[in-house]
């Protein structure tokens, strides 16, 4: 665990985060919904929103369609001829997953501030980001501030179905304006929690493989009324009953075990694989996210078979989200093979590799002195993210990733539903917070 002296708070000629409040607003209320089957408005209203920002203030932009409509953006920023670091890439997602707007308080397209909080859609999977960059690097360039090191921000497409029309793509079509950075900041990091009054912020430094599978069963088609030992919906059942049912084994990456002793501190024990579930317990809500950060996890979420109630079908068809750990990917797959069993099918419908960075290097330590600077006598640690990012599609440039999106926030908020989740939204306090953490962090990156 990383904990480095807090440094004294430092002169601005300018405010970073004198606009992230509007911006995150005007980001939420463009509609970037990224249904996963095409159908959708895409994101270049929005692209096009942040290209106005940059622009407006100096900043040359690149816009880019992998589809009509899947827009992402690249620029350049910044930069001294006495630095001697490559390029490190910013990066946020500018889509959103659906809402209903049924189930909100607020409208999801709403961007209402309500009980000190941006309520909406993406208010925190990601235009909390978004915002935070754009306030901080509009604020900086105005006062004559680029920060030494040059910088590469992209906001992509797509992000929300694997990223292969936004991140993939500009790797792709876009490499020379990627391929010099060495290490990359984004989503879902730098957030903090507590644990036994302690407040800790929890660095992403790795995340779990993301496997979305297809299993296909085939089958003798007949009457329903009639003995059909080659059902392929009872063969398929059976398999997707077997693989929700399994109890996978915890298992502790170097990152999990570093913040699981930061916490066992706390509690007074010692981390080790038989008590991890209960030191993840001592994060109280976020304890959702993280019991997931040390198992790997498969979970059904759709199944197709048949057309008539008396007919037995030819196929059946069932759709899995896998996630793996990093350096255990061949027991993740070896186990799930046995638990599918025979006569069934994998097909892949996105496979992205595991990610696992060391928390080690200036940028480690710049990311833990920005915090303190704002936050002193918190804790900071690194952690797995269970879910994934686009930083599956930077790591294929050799780019080390992390999860840097610094917020703070309130002990009793359960801020892991808000992702994805009804009513999520984001407090005033730590957006504006998170714009001078990510300040600092730039002057030290």
């Amino acid at each position: 665990m990383s904990a480095p002296e807090s440094e004294t708070p430092q002169d601005r000629s300018y405010d970073p985060a004198a606009e992230v409040v509007d911006i995150c607003r005007d980001l939420i209320r463009i509609d970037t919904t990224n249904t996963g089957d095409g159908d959708g408005p895409g994101e270049r209203k929005a692209a096009e929103h942040v290209a106005s920002l940059l622009s407006d203030v100096g900043i040359e932009v690149t816009l880019s369609e992998s589809r009509p409509g899947r827009t992402s953006l690249l620029a350049r920023w910044g930069g001294s001829p006495g630095s001697d670091k490559p390029p490190l890439l910013v990066h946020g997602h500018l889509d959103v997953v659906p809402a209903d707007a049924d189930d909100w308080q607020l409208h999801p397209l709403s961007g209402e501030i309500k009980d000190g909080a941006i309520w909406g859609r993406g208010a925190v999977d990601m235009k909390d980001f978004d915002a935070i960059i754009l306030s901080v690097v509009r604020a900086r360039q105005r006062a004559g501030k680029a920060p030494d090191r040059e910088i590469v921000l992209a906001f992509t497409a797509d992000e929300e179905a694997g990223g292969h029309q936004g991140a993939e793509h500009l790797i792709t079509e876009h490499r020379d304006l990627l391929a010099d950075c060495s290490e990359a900041v984004g989503e879902v990091g730098g957030f903090s929690a507590t644990v036994r009054g302690q407040r800790i912020y929890l660095i992403e430094a790795a995340e779990k493989g993301m496997a979305w599978m297809r299993l296909t069963a085939r089958g003798t088609a007949g009457h329903g009324s009639m003995r059909n030992p080659d059902n392929p919906v009872s063969r398929l059942t059976a398999a997707v009953a077997r693989i929700g049912a399994h109890e996978w084994p915890v298992q502790l990456t170097p990152q999990m075990e570093v913040l699981l002793a930061a916490v066992a501190d706390l509690a007074g024990t010692e981390a080790t694989p038989e008590n991890a579930p209960a030191l993840i317990e001592e994060f109280g809500s976020a304890a959702r996210l993280l019991s997931n950060t040390i198992r790997h996890s498969v979970n059904p979420t759709r199944l197709d078979a048949g057309y008539k109630v008396n007919v037995v079908p030819a196929t059946a068809t069932a759709e899995l989200d896998g996630r793996f750990l990093p350096g255990f990917e061949d027991d993740f797959f070896g186990t799930l093979k046995e638990l599918i069993g025979e006569g069934i099918d994998l097909d892949f419908i996105s496979n992205q590799h595991a990610l696992e960075t060391a928390y080690e290097g200036d940028i480690v330590t710049a990311m833990n002195r920005s915090l303190l600077a704002e936050d002193p006598g918190a804790l900071v640690a690194p952690y797995l993210m269970p879910a994934g990012t686009d930083g599956k599609h930077w790591a294929k440039l050799g780019i080390r990733c992390f999860g840097f999106s610094p917020l703070k926030l309130p002990a009793d908020l359960d801020f892991t539903a808000l992702f994805h989740g009804v009513d999520e939204r984001v407090p005033v306090d730590a957006l504006e917070f998170g714009a001078r953490v990510f300040d600092r962090f730039l002057d030290d990156a």
